[in-house]
Formats: structure tokens, sequence, C-alpha cells
């Protein structure tokens, strides 16, 4: 197994983030600084700064409604990291990006397969947003958000928007461009107040407070595994 996707699968981070970490020097293989084309084998000891990283079936599904100011970052020198603010008694990490001003529903685990399965655009995995913006809203302004809109980052696909008073509307994304619906809003002269998620695929907020968390049901994850076609027996401790 390649040495990224072992150190995601074992929870410690996303392919990514070990691809850092591997570059850095900081991942060892049985005493030697590690390759980022390190295969490694049941016999392989690896390590990040003196412990141990193994792979275990004990996967973690949290969702966290994330407030205003917390980073979704693992790096621990950033006061306002999500990892220290939930404080989780094991390892997870984030699945995707959520602003640090935006706020809402945000999936983390230290399952790393299922982060990649998540991530693929090609699955168009629903994520759906509350956004309030800065003045009143029109019809032609809710069609542009709803059509494709080229951006400097790229083209946007086709969004469903809906009104819900003057100044705040629904939409719902199958993309996970950097900042994108704040960069379409500032493209049509429209800045974002505020800016929530409140699902992500099949998972929702609902009542859960802000800056509270909870693990997934049996029933969340197996719907979950189903729409992102993932192979894996739901386990509830």
């Amino acid at each position: 197994m390649r040495i990224n996707k072992y150190l995601s699968k074992a929870g410690h981070c996303s392919r990514r983030e070990a691809d850092k970490l591997i570059v850095g020097g900081s991942v060892q293989v049985n005493g030697k600084v590690a390759n980022i084309a390190d295969d490694i084998g049941d016999l392989d000891i690896v390590m990040i700064k003196g412990r141990m990283i193994e792979i275990t079936d004990n996967n973690e599904y949290v969702l966290l409604n994330k407030p205003k100011g917390i980073t979704v970052t693992t790096a621990s020198h950033d006061d306002t990291n999500v990892i220290d603010f939930i404080d989780y008694p094991e390892r997870i990490f984030p699945v995707g990006r959520l602003d640090k001003d935006s706020e809402g529903l945000l999936l983390l685990t230290n399952d790393g397969d299922i982060v990649n399965k998540i991530l693929k655009s090609k699955n168009d995995q629903e994520k759906e947003y509350i956004v309030t913006v800065d003045k009143k809203i029109t019809k032609d302004f809710l069609n542009r958000m709803a059509s494709e809109v080229k951006l400097e980052i790229g083209t946007t696909k086709k969004s469903e928007v809906k009104y819900i008073n003057e100044y705040t509307f629904s939409m719902i994304i199958t993309q996970g461009l950097n900042r994108q619906i704040r960069r379409m809003c500032e493209k049509f002269r429209y800045k974002v107040v505020n800016l929530k998620r409140t699902r992500i695929i099949n998972l929702e907020l609902d009542d859960l407070e802000s800056g509270k968390w909870r693990k997934l049901t049996k029933k969340e994850m197996t719907e979950l595994f189903k729409k992102i076609d993932y192979h894996k027996t739901v386990k509830i401790d």
C-alpha cells in the first residue's frame, strides 16, 4: 500500500496532507525518513514524531456544527484549528473544506477511504447552504446563481437555488470549488453576509447547536455508504 494511502487509512490525515508530511520529512518507515513513493507492507513500522501509526478497524464518523471563526485544518500551530476545538477522544480529521467565516455541517472521520469517495467530483454529491447577502435579492440574481458561472478558478455546474426572503436563499451545489458561493455572489456584485452549510449528501444539520457534535447514526451511515458506493459494513459500538 502506498504510504500516503496508509496514513489516510490509518486515520492520521488525508492523502494530500500525508504527501505534505512525507515531503517535509516528518514521516519515518523502519527508522528511516520516508519517500513519497514508498510502499508499506505488513511488517513495516510507520512513525510520525515518535508516534507509531497503525491501521485499525475502529472508524469514527462525527458530525459537527462548526461555528464561525474555527478553521478547518489539522495544523496544531493554528489556534483556531477544528481538531483542538472539537477535542474528540480519537484522532479524526475533516472531510473537505468549510471557510473560517462560514458555519454549519462538517463531517470528521478517521476513515481515509470514505474521504476520497466523498471528495471525488465525479460523484456529484450534493451540499446545501443557506446564504444571506448584503442587499435585496432579485429574480435575475437567483437565475444567474442557478446557472453555469465562469469564475477565475473554473466554471460552476448548474445549481438548485430557492428564495427564502429578501436577503436569504438556499443553494444546492455539487462541486467543491474554493469559496465557490462567495465568488459567485461577488461576480454579480453581492456580498455574502452569512453562509451556513446545512446538508452534505444525506447528512443534515437539523437542530444540532452551534459548536456541538454527534456521531452518525447507523441509518445515516448505511444511507451514506450506499449513496457514495462505499462497500463497507456499518459498525456501531
